[in-house]
């Protein structure tokens, strides 16, 4: 299957800067993350979840991962020691079953080849996405890997991407964002980037409605688009 969308009428526009999320767009980490929720909920007196309803939990931090698998009716006091649990044994177990998506590390080492910055930007905490790219042996590819506690605000505020353009010393209109959900679609929104949308990740389906500028379902084909321009000829345009 090819490219599914894309909304660039213009072949000539490089992107120097690639941003990527990092669970359901270079890692998939959902069994490792589910195995981590439901350990979490046993050592609350609570019964396990199925898999697929805590992939839906993830993308806005393991804060907010954490507060829905217990649900609205666990305390502050609940959801901090649950919390402090999930980290701790998320750590000791974040490398069990996790794996670079098929053909994640070819594409890296195709861009970065081509000179291309590449970043990461998750909401995941920072220490663990360093040890996951570290552990999968894809760091080198990163200039910076930032995570939901490295700034104030996590995406979809556009702090993480604003600050990776100025330290690249990149443009707006030369940097992509790459990822699976709309809370990163709504991050390059709001910090006026182009986005390029995976569907093979944890929520897909959140991509539906959003305004991609690229959708792909294997990331060769997102790095095809950066370094052959002439692709985006005859697609209908998108404002930025």
């Amino acid at each position: 299957m090819g490219i599914l969308s894309t909304n660039f009428r213009d072949g000539t526009r490089v992107f120097d800067l690639l941003i990527f999320d990092l669970d359901g767009t270079l890692i998939d980490s959902r069994l490792d993350l589910a195995n981590a929720v439901n350990a979490t909920r046993r050592h609350m007196g609570m019964a396990t979840l199925d898999n697929e309803r805590v992939y839906s939990y993830v993308g806005n931090g393991a804060a907010v991962l954490i507060h829905r698998a217990l649900g609205d009716q666990a305390t502050e006091a609940e959801v901090e020691e649950a919390l402090e649990y999930f980290l701790e044994y998320y750590r000791e177990h974040d490398l069990d079953f996790t794996t670079l998506y098929p053909g994640v590390r070819e594409s890296l080492d195709r861009l970065g080849a081509a000179q291309k910055r590449m970043a990461v930007l998750t909401n995941k905490p920072v220490r663990m996405s360093r040890a996951i790219v570290e552990g999968l042996g894809v760091a080198h590819h990163f200039f910076r890997v930032y995570g939901g506690n490295s700034f104030e605000f996590k995406k979809p505020n556009p702090i993480g991407i604003e600050v990776l353009m100025e330290q690249a010393e990149v443009s707006r209109e030369r940097t992509l964002m790459v990822g699976d959900s709309a809370v990163d679609v709504e991050t390059a929104r709001n910090a006026r980037v182009a986005c390029c949308g995976v569907t093979y990740g944890f929520q897909p389906e959140t991509l539906d409605s959003m305004p991609l500028d690229l959708k792909v379902d294997r990331m060769e084909q997102m790095v095809d688009w950066v370094l052959d321009p002439a692709t985006r000829k005859g697609s209908e345009s998108h404002e930025l």
